[in-house]
């Protein structure tokens, strides 16, 4: 959820319901009380029940017909390349509590994949070929690509975070269980911040950024709710 977007759906406000000129003209026998009737008054709705917000008639091309096919897909991982894995693992490990699920290792091409996440690693197999096949069917694992010799190499310059132009790729979002403790922790710790939850238009959102100057967007689910609620409607 980018920070610009959040702040201009807040700044739109529903149009107000107005009543329509009809209902005004309506000759008084319709607003004769019950009692002067020999019939029961009977209501007729002069509003079309609205569509929600993620209907496919409020969102062009989305399908909701989906193929059979696609029963089983799941979002199940997010690659960032990182200039230094000693740094990028204690960073995702010590401070976001990840775990690693998984590391490949790849002599030929020269590189080495890291699969971290929050996943309980005590149930996961002990024969290494088996542990990829379970690494593989968790979801929302964050792979880490650690191309060899970026982290001693004097005219590396680092990654693109997306977040200058040009723009593209944005950030991560990780659930915590209270955005203000959480951040005072990381304060503590030494983490960078590009937005603190008491920061800008859009409270109880915070951004940091990880070693590689990635943006992580930090939440949690009962202030999420809230912040985003004129935009949810």
């Amino acid at each position: 959820m980018a920070s610009s977007s959040l702040s201009a759906a807040f700044s739109c406000l529903r149009p107000a319901f107005q009543r329509p000129p009809l209902l005004s003209s309506l000759p008084t026998l319709f607003t004769l009380k019950p009692k002067v009737l020999n019939q029961p008054r009977r209501f007729v709705s002069t509003t079309t029940v609205m569509a929600s917000k993620e209907s496919p008639e409020n969102n062009p091309g989305l399908q909701t017909s989906l193929d059979e096919a696609t029963k089983g897909y799941f979002l199940q991982q997010t690659m960032l390349r990182v200039k230094d894995p000693k740094v990028s693992l204690d960073f995702y490990s010590r401070i976001m509590g990840m775990s690693l699920l998984k590391r490949l290792d790849f002599p030929e091409l020269k590189f080495t994949l890291y699969f971290l996440g929050y996943e309980d690693t005590s149930s996961a197999p002990g024969n290494p070929v088996e542990r990829t096949s379970w690494t593989f069917g968790q979801k929302a694992v964050l792979e880490l690509t650690h191309n060899w010799g970026t982290e001693t190499d004097p005219d590396f310059k680092g990654y693109h975070n997306g977040n200058s132009e040009p723009r593209g790729f944005g950030h991560i979002g990780i659930t915590v269980d209270d955005v203000h403790k959480a951040c005072k922790r990381f304060e503590s710790l030494g983490v960078e911040f590009v937005k603190k939850p008491q920061d800008g238009k859009i409270k109880d959102i915070a951004f940091i950024k990880d070693p590689d100057g990635y943006w992580i967007e930090i939440f949690d689910t009962t202030t999420i709710a809230k912040t985003t609620a004129s935009a949810a409607v």
